[in-house]
């Protein structure tokens, strides 16, 4: 959804995806509908030779990227406390969620500081700001906490070369209603929302397409919650998990 709201207004697409291959170039059919120009990398964003291997693959063909949407993030839905996490669950995770997103920024900021332009999205969680314990997420929770704190530190630093940094925080919006627009979702109810609907693509796009604008030069290092008034962390734990 956010990749078809950009193509509206009028950006060119790289769609970056890890096994999602058919889905990615049906996706860049539509986008090409819009009239610009979009092309597929397959990439591992928690491996760092696959970064490089992404910006490599984008820079020979379109050149280096105004804007930047670090929305990869990996999630393991199980419930367990951190020490029966295995270590390669860990490095994944926090790979997948920091450092890889470190990774990418590091390499577009010499091309948008010479431009003197760039916007660079990162994902969060609701209330990640706040740095509260999430009980079996630990690891997930560790990695985005610290990503706002980049984030942070990020727009700060790159503010005076026309660079902005900031965090989208989405609700709990799952499966399809991650593809559906605002109208689908509106007559649906949803208990576990205090807005009373479940969020949708377009809620978390929209936002997205505002913070890429030129005009919002002046809103950098936020942490912006879009989630209906959600708060998704269970702070108690089950004595018997």
């Amino acid at each position: 959804m956010t990749a078809l709201t950009l193509a509206e207004a009028g950006c060119d697409i790289i769609l970056n995806y890890v096994h999602s291959a058919d889905q990615a170039l049906e996706l860049q059919r539509d986008i090409e509908a819009f009239g610009v120009r979009c092309m597929c990398v397959q990439a591992n964003i928690a491996i760092p030779d696959e970064v490089e291997h992404l910006i490599d693959a984008v820079q020979g063909t379109f050149g280096m990227p105004d804007i930047v949407v670090n929305n990869a993030g990996p999630f393991i839905r199980e419930r367990k406390r951190f020490a029966d996490y295995s270590r390669e669950e860990i490095l994944y995770l926090v790979n997948g969620n920091l450092t890889g997103v470190m990774l990418l920024d590091h390499m577009v900021l010499p091309s948008m500081r010479e431009k003197g332009w760039g916007r660079i999205i990162h994902y969060g969680f609701g209330h990640a700001a706040e740095a509260r314990s999430w009980p079996h997420r630990a690891v997930y929770a560790a990695a985005k906490v610290g990503l706002v704190s980049f984030t942070k530190t990020l727009a700060v630093e790159e503010a005076q070369f026309g660079i902005t940094v900031n965090m989208i925080c989405p609700g709990d919006i799952r499966g399809d209603y991650k593809e559906k627009n605002i109208d689908e979702v509106l007559h649906i109810e949803d208990e576990s929302s205090p807005r009373g609907r479940p969020g949708s693509g377009e809620d978390i796009a929209r936002v997205i397409r505002f913070l890429c604008e030129d005009k919002s030069d002046f809103v950098t290092g936020n942490t912006i919650d879009v989630s209906g008034g959600l708060d998704p962390i269970r702070v108690m734990i089950d004595k018997h998990a």
